[in-house]
């Protein structure tokens, strides 16, 4: 099964001469193939190379013009994959645009820390950013319609939407990539940094945090824990985020000084993931977690579709001290959008002071019955 990913039609013009095409996203996501394939059919001279190979990382590390003139100067395209793992990568991109203008460069990475520090000030002006998640509803929607997108979805709910694991035939098989992919590569690229070593306290916080899931995490709490203080907690969600595991939403505030907006809720990028870290990959009737993986999922997918769609918002959740709440505000161009999530059907009214202190704002509860248009072109809000 070979998906479409969003991005494929525009990348040759994405990837045009005097600017770096930079390609972010987690692990596994697809990044190598998505580019590896955009290549397959080109007829252009293209050298392709990754920063996993130390020969390639000595021979750039060192190259002055007259090197990259050298090297490089047969080439229509360079691609070079994982280039986090190449010190002073971003220094070298652009000594290769001002020798090479005509010169075609896709970077792609996993660790968005990295990547982002070594290259956003040398290529300040001459770079695209792209960034790739797994598989969102909205690209199986546009690939194989939207029963396909039905009748996936509880497994989507359980199992996730990486692209390997849309591929797997068996549940066994899918939750032993899951387990794999949590145990080997979810928190690869933190632990390499020389300042994070404790890959257990790691592995704990994540849990702690799955179980809570659409709630305000504590950070004081979480901290007592793990045995760890504040800061390294606030510093290990703030990797973890920048890594691709978590997203941070904060709590949304202007006119009421009853709202809370100074805590914190996180979402997992993918359910898979957020499953296999609470080690639970029961069928749904067998769970009494369902309202949080709807929240996860629904959530993380009106994300991927708002990002690929370049619909820029804000996100928030709100709540009350009284406990009046609602799971997430978009704010975009000055306008606020509402939504509450149910994987039911069910009547669910406007939270009183909601509608009182934001009476423009439109409000929405997305259901198992109406999810596809929030996460698909044809949207609410």
């Amino acid at each position: 099964m070979i998906f479409q990913r969003y991005y494929s039609p525009f990348l040759s013009e994405q990837a045009s001469p005097g600017k770096v095409l930079v390609l972010y996203g987690a692990r596994r996501t697809g990044k190598t193939w998505l580019i590896k394939h955009f290549l397959e059919g080109s007829k252009e001279r293209v050298y392709q190379g990754t920063g996993d190979d130390s020969s390639l990382r000595a021979v750039l590390e060192k190259c002055s013009i007259s090197d990259i003139k050298a090297l490089f100067g047969g080439y229509d395209m360079v691609f070079i994959d994982e280039a986090q793992r190449i010190a002073g990568i971003g220094n070298i991109l652009k000594l290769m645009i001002d020798t090479l203008p005509t010169l075609r460069i896709i970077a792609t990475g996993s660790s968005s820390f990295e990547l982002a520090h070594q290259v956003g000030e040398p290529l300040t002006g001459r770079k695209k950013t792209l960034k790739l998640y797994p598989m969102s509803v909205l690209e199986l929607n546009r690939q194989w319609g939207g029963m396909y997108c039905e009748e996936s979805l509880e497994s989507m709910l359980i199992y996730g939407t990486y692209p390997e694991v849309l591929t797997l035939a068996s549940p066994s098989a899918k939750t032993d990539y899951l387990i794999e992919l949590r145990d080997s590569a979810l928190y690869k690229d933190i632990l390499e940094l020389d300042s994070v070593r404790n890959a257990k306290k790691i592995g704990d916080l994540l849990r702690l945090v799955a179980f809570q899931v659409g709630r305000e995490v504590s950070y004081r709490e979480l901290a007592t824990q793990l045995g760890l203080n504040v800061k390294t907690v606030e510093r290990y969600l703030d990797l973890l985020e920048k890594a691709f595991v978590l997203f941070n939403v904060r709590g949304f505030s202007r006119n009421l000084r009853k709202e809370i907006s100074k805590t914190s809720r996180y979402f997992f990028l993918d359910n898979g993931i957020l499953n296999a870290l609470t080690a639970n990959f029961n069928a749904l009737p067998l769970r009494n977690d369902v309202g949080v993986l709807w929240e996860n999922f629904v959530f993380m997918e009106r994300l991927k579709r708002n990002t690929y769609l370049a619909h820029r918002a804000n996100y928030y959740f709100w709540r009350t001290y009284d406990q009046q709440e609602i799971d997430l505000v978009e704010e975009h161009d000055g306008k606020l959008a509402s939504f509450e999530f149910k994987y039911r059907s069910t009547k669910i009214k406007k939270p009183k002071a909601w509608g009182d202190a934001y009476p423009q704002a439109t409000y929405d509860v997305i259901s198992r019955s109406n999810y596809l248009p929030f996460m698909t072109e044809s949207s609410h809000g």
